[in-house]
Formats: C-alpha cells, structure tokens, sequence
C-alpha cells in the first residue's frame, strides 16, 4: 500500500468510526421471524417497491430507508434494494474535507470508504431478507466501455451540460463535483477536471445501471433519498424517462420529521406546490398559536434538527456597535445560501446563480446611499456539516475590497441574530431560503430572486428576471409591512410548510453524533398500518400517490411528534437526546 491510499483509508476509517449502525434488525426480527416471513411472502404479489439506497455507508438514510421497507412490506409491497457494491468512481459519500484529494483523482472513493460502504449497507439491510440489486450485476462490459470512453473523450465544458438519451447526467455530475469541492463554482479549483470527470463517469454507469434495472423488473415506484447529486439524481432522471413513479425524501427541519415529494427532490417540488394545497385549510386560533411559537423557537433552533448558534445577539444596541448599522435609516436585508448547496437549474431564477445576484445587487444599492443593505451571509458556512471553501464574504471581497457605508456585511461565523436584524428592516430580499417563508409571516415584505420555496404563493414579490428584480428595487423602501390579509396567508402557508409538508416520524430520535438521528423500534408493531399517522401517510403516498400532507390541522396541538401521534405506542418511544447539527 502507497503512502496515498495509506492516508485515504485512514481518513475513511475515521469516518466510519462515527457511522455506526443505528438500527440492528438482525436482533428486532429475532423474536418475530415467522410472523416477518409471512409478510414478506404474503408482499410478493404487491406493489413493487424499489428502495435505491445505494450509498450504505449514510446510516441516517439507511435506517430510515430500512424502516420505510419493513413498514410498506407490512402493508403488502413488494420491496427491493438497489446499492452499490464499490462499482462508482464518485459518489455523494466523498468530499475534499472528508478525502484525500490526490488519492481521491488517482484512485476514487476505492482507497477510502467503498468496501466499508458497501459492507456498512449490507450489514444493515441483509437480515430484512429482502432482495437487494447491486450496481455491478446490471453493467454490461460494452456500458462500461462507453462509460470509460466518453468520460475520458468530452471536453471539460461540454460536460456539465451533456445528456444521456434526454437524461441530464452532465448536471449531476457537475451537482456532485461542486459538492465535493464544497464550493458553487469551479473556477481556478486545482484537479477539478479529474474529479468532474470522475462524477461524470459515475453518473454514466448510474444511468446504464439504472436503466438495465427497470428493462428487466416491472417496478411501480422508485423511493430514495434526497433525489439530486450522484447516484441518487441520475437514479431520478432514468425513473422519470421512464414514466416510473419517483418518490424522494429528505429530513426536515423539525426534530423528528420528515419531507417527502412526488416526482423530484424537494428543491424543485415545492416551488412547484399548487396553492390549493393549503389556502382554503381552517385557520383557527390554536393553528395561529402553533406556528407562530414555533417560528419563534426558530430564532433559537430549540424545536429543530439543526440550529447554528447557541446563544444569538439580540441586543440592537450591540449589534449597531458591531455591525456600525443605524436602524433609524430605512434598511433592506438580504440572505445568502450556502453557495455550494443544491446546486441545480431553476428556470425561474432572475440571475444565473446566487453569486451574481449578490454582486449585482451591491452594485445596484452603492448607487442607492439612501438605503442600507445589511448582508447576512449564511452561518451555515461555517457551523454546517460541510464547512464552505467558497465564503460569499471572500467572493464580495474579491471585487469589492471596500463597501460603502451604506453596505454592511454580516459574517457567517458572526453570533448576531439574523432575525433580530431582518426585524428591523423595510424588505427583505432572499435567493433560496426557507427564511422567507418565516419572515413574510411577520408582516415583513419579501423580495425573492431565486428558488425560494416562498415563491409562487402570493405572498411575495417574485422575480423572474434581472429587468424585472431591479424594477422591483426601485420601489424600496415599501414604507409598510404586509396587509393583515397577506399577512395571514403567509402564516397559512408557514402553518403548511412546517407542520404539514413535514411529517412527524417520532421513533426517529434526535441524538448527539452522527448520525443525528436514531430509530426506537421495539418491534414489527411499531410500524403496522393505524400505528404511526406519519407513517400511514407516508406509506399511502408511496403505494398510492397520495399527498405526502400531514393532517395536522385536524389534531388538537403539535408542540411535539409524541403529543401530535395519539394512535402511536408510547412505550415504543424514549426521551430524545439533545439534537446536533445536520446538513
């Protein structure tokens, strides 16, 4: 063994070591193994089901993934597994802060983390006895061939841009390589062709594979996490080509919920939501409670799976000191993403990526001194999971080494609350973030200029090009909050959002580690149909096509998962750990 692949296994052992199993169905089963057979062969002649894990290694998607099978096999689907068996050159389970670069370009995720991986998801869904497909049986030798040769002929720019018999390969690959750059471009990046050319191999025999899988099995739906990057967006495409039901999943924001689309990732789906889907829900008084305590944990991330800062200044007083702002002038906020994150096309968006409409939006405002534009870069930069190596600080300092005084720049890693400042302003202008759906529920006029999931709701003012985005500005300050009637529709929708689109699963536990989560099962009980709402609708959805829309309305209180489950079994369920940081 090199000195390289002595560092990439290392590197992937360390990992490994915090990736321990959470769900050990071997000894759940143990006691009911006849009662689990029946089932599984009573589900032989249902619905067929097919689960695409395929990274092992990710146990916060394996267990639930696992626990989605057992539960829709007890209502008579017929489920199979799709993994990978170290067959990929890249994939979603690899990033530079998590590999070795060198290693990475000569040999692939093979010197760190692929044989574990795959041994990992083995190990964790073997004992379910349900079939599982690996990669390598559906690649034919002439496929690889072709995979090898276009990865190793097409220049880089074509790439990122490249479809594969109308499949969109290119753009996952290009998805996946920005991921594991940690970056939202790859300009000047040292061994970005090699490691593209890698995402853009495995998104090739992704494909191959995935479309030799469904020419031989009659599958009625494909369920799989996330649904974009490598392998799991290319697994999305060949379904959807296919006219094959795709069902994707992500956690949400909740603790101990859970997001769930029909036919895309959630990136796409919800901007998409028709608003029929909620405007015409009662709105009472206890609906009203719910959602704005909630909202207001969110300054503090007590009732969520992630939060970014332990102890936020609210202070005005100390944040004018520190940011030298002066609230009495009239102030328009503006929220970044994480510019490496999701990084898909949206035909909607005014400007080609968020770095562009952050840099032409200061251009616009230096020539506006009567306004103060507060940048709040995303703290996600530094306290997420992946921690960026394209700061937006650091891209608005390259071509702007000083701001104006009426341009003040909040750091991610700063503990100033992003509410408390965005209270304070006439407009807030948003790219993507889901903060628009929080703000614009206090009566604060929303600008979006991207893929806000906020947009196409009525409730905020919604750009779809530069022209238009720019007419908008020119009408700030707005001098008003919202009207009390768009006012109460953005709470309707928050109301939706967060307690509806997002599905209480409470056996799913918030711990410290990773991964973040931990299953609670006591036994096949758990997960029978009547047991667990979450569950039902979960499991309706994907064996029916049904809304993927909890009712929460019609419960009494949803201050938490076990209070919001009365027909679920309490003893079946422990207290939650403290929960930690998840992207």
């Amino acid at each position: 063994m090199n000195r390289l692949e002595h560092i990439a296994k290392r590197i992937g052992r360390s990992l490994l070591s915090h990736r321990t199993p959470t769900l050990d169905w071997k000894s759940l089963l143990k006691a009911e193994e006849d009662r689990w057979l029946s089932a599984v062969q009573y589900a032989t002649g249902g619905s067929r089901v097919l689960m695409a894990t395929s990274t092992g290694r990710h146990q916060g998607l394996t267990s639930l993934e696992s626990i989605l099978a057992t539960a829709l096999t007890l209502r008579g689907a017929r489920v199979e597994f799709f993994l990978c068996d170290a067959l990929l050159p890249a994939c979603m389970e690899t990033t530079v802060q998590h590999t070795h670069l060198a290693s990475f370009v000569r040999h692939g995720p093979q010197a760190s983390v692929c044989d574990a991986c795959y041994r990992s998801g083995r190990k964790m869904l073997s004992p379910l006895g349900l079939p599982i497909h690996t990669y390598s049986r559906w690649i034919t030798p002439d496929e690889s061939q072709q995979a090898n040769l276009l990865a190793s002929s097409l220049s880089f720019d074509q790439i990122g841009n490249y479809t594969l018999n109308g499949l969109a390969v290119g753009e996952h690959a290009l998805a996946g390589t920005l991921r594991f750059f940690i970056r939202g471009m790859l300009e000047g990046v040292a061994e970005r062709e090699a490691v593209l050319r890698r995402y853009f191999h495995a998104s090739l025999l992704t494909a191959f594979a995935m479309q030799r899988i469904l020419d031989q099995n009659n599958y009625d739906v494909v369920c799989f996490h996330h649904g974009i990057y490598v392998p799991q967006g290319v697994i999305g495409e060949v379904a959807r080509h296919r006219g094959i039901r795709v069902v994707n999943w992500n956690p949400a924001y909740r603790k101990q919920t859970f997001i769930f689309t029909h036919g895309d990732t959630y990136h796409h789906k919800l901007m998409e939501e028709p608003v029929e889907n909620w405007e015409a829900i009662p709105w009472t008084e206890n609906a009203e409670e719910q959602v704005m305590a909630y909202l207001k944990s969110r300054w503090y991330g007590t009732e969520d799976w992630i939060w970014f800062h332990e102890d936020p200044t609210e202070n005005l007083e100390e944040i004018s000191r520190e940011l030298g702002a002066d609230f009495s002038k009239p102030s328009v906020g503006l929220l970044t993403n994480v510019m490496w994150d999701a990084q898909l096309h949206y035909p909607a968006n005014a400007f080609p990526n968020m770095l562009d409409w952050v840099l032409r939006t200061i251009r616009y405002f230096i020539k506006r001194p009567d306004l103060q534009l507060i940048i709040r870069a995303h703290p996600a930069e530094v306290r997420g999971t992946l921690r960026s190596r394209q700061p937006i600080v650091d891209e608005i300092g390259k071509i702007f080494p000083s701001l104006p005084d009426n341009i003040i720049l909040i750091p991610p890693e700063s503990q100033v609350s992003t509410y408390a400042v965005m209270m304070q302003c006439d407009s807030v202008i948003i790219y993507g973030t889901k903060t628009g759906v929080e703000l614009s529920s206090v009566g604060i006029p929303v600008i979006v200029a991207g893929e806000a999931w906020i947009r196409n709701k009525g409730i905020t003012r919604d750009a779809s090009s530069a022209e238009e985005y720019f007419a908008i500005l020119d009408n700030l300050p707005s001098g008003r909050r919202m009207s009390d009637e768009q006012t109460q529709r953005a709470r309707k929708y928050a109301f939706h959002f967060f307690f509806r689109r997002m599905i209480p699963l409470p056996f799913m536990e918030p711990r410290k580690g990773w991964p973040p989560y931990t299953a609670r099962l006591s036994g096949l009980d758990n997960l029978l149909p009547g047991r667990v709402l979450g569950l039902d609708v979960i499991c309706e959805g994907i064996l029916k096509e049904t809304p993927f829309i909890y009712p929460a309305e019609d419960l009494p209180e949803q201050q938490s998962p076990e209070k919001a489950h009365p027909s679920s079994n309490p003893s079946s369920i422990s207290s939650p750990d403290s929960p930690s940081l998840s992207v």
